[in-house]
């Protein structure tokens, strides 16, 4: 940096003025009082020269030039002279003043200095990445390019406590840009192949050591560690494309690695199984699902998939096809084995009685499980029900259980359906039986046939019910069972729930329990490690999103001539013909009714069909409550059609009922309401009861009225402390929208899922109606307005 004459005027004034005072004073001193004002000024004019260099943040190459440290060795200079002289001067009344001038001289040298010293350890950086990317190139994975990827790991963490101490953050930012981002990613890119790596050479030593226990857990890891790697690489390149390459020679050392481990552990046998469950004939992903499915098969031949129920019921696909569209795509998957949900059981009431359902299974190239459901007294399924267990199952049949050969090893399915089906569905002369009692039964089947390895594909529900039957109970309660594929509560278990405990607290060998949550949304994926004896001893699950995948080109244009179809069946009429409008409003410059705070004619309608639907599963549902965030779209005057419908509940939330107290209606409506009048996608409406409540006073205490309509029309008052039964959408039904309420009755098994999607309450209850016109009727009013 140079100085110019205004510059050069403020720095050498006040030491003329200095000067100017010391006149008066003894010759000798006069001189040294010069000579060191002289010196500060030097100091100061040569660290001045460098600001231009600690000032980083705009310069295009960060180098440390010979001019750089030929003007930071002058200015280093010039101060230490300042400083030696000043220590030699006595009894100056200007040497504070000459020591506060020498600081900031001082302190640009200091900035200088740890400029040039970030510099030099960004250089030391590069040296080390330089060196890793080396072996990176080459694929050479060894201790050599461990002990390197280390040296790259501890020089970051020095540069980044290096680059701290350098003067300004947009200074520190032009380092960190300039000189860490690279070798952060170099170091990134083999994260994976450096731990795996590291991990097979401390489970060799463990093996060494005859810690066997140990290795087992060690070698676990190797599998989530490969499914970080393919998140972290796949992460990367979208940051920094081209940055985090595939290594298929460092793949190909590990794997070799991997499987010698293998070899060296007493035998260890993988069960790799993919898995779906409650997809309720969500057909429109389809395609996407059987690119997930090749995907997963691409990596490991030998997983076989599974369907835990509920195929039927849910959209206009099943309505349609009953069930043969899903069968068309379930086939081209190649599903391995299924069991049967309560939804498959939907059609038995109908003039055809389970006709489609005998139909999906005659054509299916797949085997059905089922141990606790009694098809005897139903002259449909004869012939197709065998009550054993088989190890040559063909495809299209229904056995108590089958054994599956996988890898050498015999693998036994069998199959549980849960009971409340007799009350949700319409199951007509097929019974349920105990699924305790028939699991134990299948279980022991399987081991006096040698077979030690036992998976139970359950539709009764993770955490359900248990007056019924769920899988946790499941998991307690029948020793044997390795693996649950389940399915009914449609539970979205991101990793797997590993149960170690029976049903009094004791240690028992692990089950392994999956769901994959609904709707197609998700595929499934459990590898389950047992050992030489069948214990499970690792595990490693996932569910993959199918919304990320591309459609499949075949399954695509397999499914056109449904949807096609499908597209003109909205067109059909419902019956249901809206007098008016049923608007959908939401809050905006020229409204502040929202059906996300206030009632709806179109709300009211919709809690009607709720209650008069949930009301035909049992009479005592006496409340109906629907979240306003639920409620999508306006009805428009006329003809309503299916489309109509769908629009204005699109989500497919079944119906549920609930046991809950007076007081815990009471709570929920408090919240329902607390951040009214703005908007709440958890605002309830209802039918069955009015309610009346104060937005001006605190959340939590604006309820002020709570009337419940009975059996004869007229409303009587809510009582606290009595036990009422009332319907709502599965999703609020589950502590949605904040319903803690909900979500403990849901815990303690209070909540029975009936299994009708929203859109079909809707539709069957303008049918009944014909003449659709529902009114606003004051159930809820806000009496601060």
């Amino acid at each position: 940096m140079r100085l110019d004459k205004k510059h050069v005027t403020k720095v050498v004034a006040p030491s003329v003025l200095a000067t100017a005072v010391m006149v008066a004073v003894a010759p000798g001193q006069v001189d040294a009082a010069s000579s060191i004002s002289n010196l500060v000024k030097q100091a100061q004019l040569s660290s001045n020269q460098l600001v231009s260099f600690y000032e980083i943040k705009n310069q295009e190459n960060l180098v440390i030039s010979n001019d750089f440290l030929e003007k930071y060795q002058k200015a280093t200079s010039d101060i230490l002279k300042a400083e030696k002289a000043l220590k030699d001067l006595k009894n100056d009344s200007n040497i504070n003043w000459y020591k506060a001038q020498l600081e900031i001289a001082k302190n640009k040298q200091l900035k200088a200095a740890r400029v040039i010293d970030a510099v030099n350890m960004g250089n030391h950086l590069a040296a080390s990445m330089n060196k890793l990317n080396s072996y990176v190139k080459s694929q050479t994975l060894n201790d050599d390019m461990v002990a390197a990827y280390h040296e790259l790991s501890d020089q970051i963490i020095k540069a980044e406590r290096v680059f701290s101490k350098v003067y300004g953050e947009t200074n520190r930012q032009k380092l960190r840009k300039t000189f860490l981002i690279n070798p952060k990613i170099t170091r990134e890119s083999v994260i994976y192949e450096v731990s795996n790596y590291t991990l097979q050479k401390q489970i060799t030593t463990l093996i060494d050591e005859n810690k066997l226990e140990d290795a087992r857990e060690a070698f676990e890891k190797l599998s989530r560690l490969e499914k970080r790697a393919v998140e972290i690489k796949e992460a990367g390149n979208k940051l920094y494309p081209g940055k985090y390459p595939s290594l298929p020679k460092m793949d190909q050392t590990l794997n070799e690695g991997k499987e010698k481990i293998s070899e060296s552990l007493p035998s260890i046998f993988t069960l790799s199984l993919m898995h779906t469950n409650d997809t309720h004939a969500h057909l429109d992903n389809v395609a996407k699902s059987v690119t997930a499915v090749k995907e997963v098969r691409a990596k490991k031949p030998n997983a076989l998939l599974v369907n835990a129920g509920d195929v039927f019921s849910g959209t206009l696909y099943f309505n349609e096809f009953k069930g043969q569209a899903d069968l068309e795509f379930m086939n081209l998957m190649k599903y391995d084995v299924m069991t049967f949900g309560n939804h498959e059981f939907d059609l038995g009431s109908t003039d055809e009685g389970h006709q489609a359902l005998v139909d999906f299974i005659e054509g299916a190239n797949f085997s059905f499980v089922s141990s606790n459901v009694d098809f005897s007294a139903d002259d449909k399924f004869t012939g197709l029900f065998s009550d054993l267990i088989s190890s040559e199952p063909e495809n299209g049949k229904i056995y108590n259980g089958i054994i599956k050969e996988v890898n050498g090893e015999k693998v036994g399915f069998f199959g549980l359906t849960t009971a409340e089906t007799a009350d949700i569905s319409s199951p007509d002369k097929v019974k349920f039986e105990d699924y305790i009692e028939e699991a134990e039964k299948a279980v022991k089947a399987f081991e006096d046939l040698g077979v030690n390895k036992i998976v139970a594909v359950t539709h009764i529900g993770y955490d359900d019910n248990p007056e019924y039957d769920n899988d946790l109970e499941l998991a307690a309660n029948v020793a044997g069972i390795d693996v649950i594929v389940g399915g009914h509560s449609h539970t979205e278990l991101e990793e797997p729930v590993v149960i170690t405990k029976d049903g009094s607290g004791k240690e028992k060998d692990p089950t392994v329990i999956v769901q994959a949550y609904q709707y197609n949304n998700s595929l499934g994926t459990i590898d389950v490690e047992f050992d030489e004896n069948g214990k499970v001893i690792g595990q490693a699950g996932e569910l993959i999103s199918i919304s990320e995948k591309a459609d499949d080109p075949k399954a695509a244009e397999m499914l056109k001539k449904y949807s096609d179809k499908i597209a003109e069946v909205k067109n059909t009429p419902t019956g249901g013909t809206a007098v008016k409008e049923l608007p959908n409003p939401r809050i905006n410059n020229d409204n502040i009714i929202s059906v996300r705070n206030s009632e709806t004619a179109l709300g009211n309608l919709i809690t009607d069909g709720m209650l008069d639907k949930a009301k035909q599963f049992n009479s005592s549902v006496v409340i109906a409550m629907q979240n306003g965030g639920g409620i999508r779209a306006a009805i428009d005057q006329g003809e309503i059609t299916l489309g109509d419908v769908l629009t204005t509940l699109p989500f497919g939330n079944t119906l549920a009922t609930i046991e809950v107290t007076g007081a815990e209606i009471k709570e929920a409506l408090e919240h329902s309401i607390s951040e009214a009048p703005n908007e709440s996608g958890g605002f309830l409406h209802v039918s069955g009861m009015t309610f009346t409540y104060d937005s001006s006073k605190p959340a939590g205490s604006r309820v002020e009225t709570i009337e419940v309509k009975g059996s004869n029309g007229s409303y009587t008052a809510l009582e606290v402390e009595q036990t009422y039964t009332i319907a709502t959408n599965a999703f609020t039904a589950k502590g949605g929208d904040g319903y803690d309420v909900f979500s403990k009755a849901y815990a303690e098994g209070r909540v029975t899922d009936l299994g009708v999607a929203d859109w079909e309450n809707l539709r069957d209850y303008v049918q009944k109606l014909g003449t659709v016109n529902p009114q606003i009727e004051n159930r809820i009013v806000d009496v601060a307005k």
